[in-house]
């Protein structure tokens, strides 16, 4: 953040940039789980530049997570929304081979109208989630030969598949669902012979660790709200608990009871959450390495 304007409005990609300093930061042991969680709070509740810059600044990155040069008449480094992403620029490349090995396009890059990839004995990866995009639809051309092509679609985008598949196939499943307004089109085709072309559409690494905090801080606010609820409620009752419907349960009794099913409701919730984030996490893996990238 500039110094001469502490009071300039932050953007979300200001924020994100924050909260990944601070995300590499814990991986390195600068931060403890609650030192992290404590500054990613304030990240994500900052409005202003002068309220990010503290948080880095002890940080040996710090200062490029607390000064990019921004003038007054701020323009986005990524113009919010699908129309920033639609930039009209060549493609980054437009093809990729792999041939009893591996081949990845993935992070930011610029997918263009029309990308070829072509897998023997191989697999490859097409990762769109952070890429931007020369043309409102691009055009994939997936040739798998004993192989796999997986392409991975960020939500919002609407997706397309025309490949034709002999003892092979393509995966149809992400086809039919309705893009945001704005979103690119991405039609996948080409040709699969024992072999495949996978589609999902997932979000990035990045979002779902955002997701995830958001999710603790509401179970959080909701734990504060009962105990609150809670206090105010003996408050009203002198301390002593009121009898509860037939079986004469004080009330203190009833709200500990409450407490408890709701714990466990939360407990479950994260326990599933986390079973899921490991599935992942080993799907990735097991991706990973058929590809030979390992």
């Amino acid at each position: 953040m500039t110094d001469d304007a502490p009071e300039l409005r932050a953007s979300d990609a200001d924020r994100e940039r924050v909260a990944e300093v601070l995300r590499d930061a814990l991986a390195e042991g600068r931060l403890d789980m609650t030192e992290f969680e404590e500054r990613l709070d304030a990240t994500y509740k900052a409005r202003t530049y002068g309220e990010l810059a503290p948080i880095t600044r002890d940080l040996p990155v710090g200062a490029v997570a607390e000064a990019p040069r921004v003038s007054m008449t701020k323009e986005p480094e990524r113009a919010g929304g699908w129309a920033g992403r639609i930039t009209g620029a060549e493609g980054s490349s437009t093809w990729a081979v792999a041939v009893m090995s591996g081949f990845q396009r993935k992070g930011r890059w610029t997918v263009p109208r029309r990308f070829t990839s072509f897998a023997f004995w191989g697999g490859g990866e097409i990762d769109l989630r952070e890429a931007d995009f020369s043309a409102g639809e691009v055009v994939l051309n997936c040739v798998a030969i004993m192989g796999g092509v997986q392409v991975i679609v960020p939500p919002g985008v609407e997706v397309v598949v025309r490949g034709i598949g002999i003892m092979g196939g393509f995966d149809h499943s992400e086809e039919g669902v309705r893009g945001d307004p704005g979103a690119p089109r991405v039609v996948v085709t080409g040709f699969a012979f024992w072999g495949g072309v996978g589609v999902e559409r997932k979000v990035t690494r990045a979002e779902r660790q955002r997701l995830k905090e958001e999710r603790r801080q509401e179970k959080l606010e909701r734990r504060q709200e009962r105990e609150r609820e809670r206090l105010e409620g003996r408050d009203r009752d002198g301390g002593r608990g009121l009898p509860g419907g037939r079986l004469g349960m004080p009330a203190d009794h009833r709200d500990a009871h409450r407490r408890m099913l709701e714990d466990h409701r939360d407990m479950v919730r994260d326990l599933r959450e986390e079973r899921h984030e490991q599935r992942e996490l080993r799907r990735e893996e097991r991706e990973r390495r058929r590809r030979g990238e390992d």
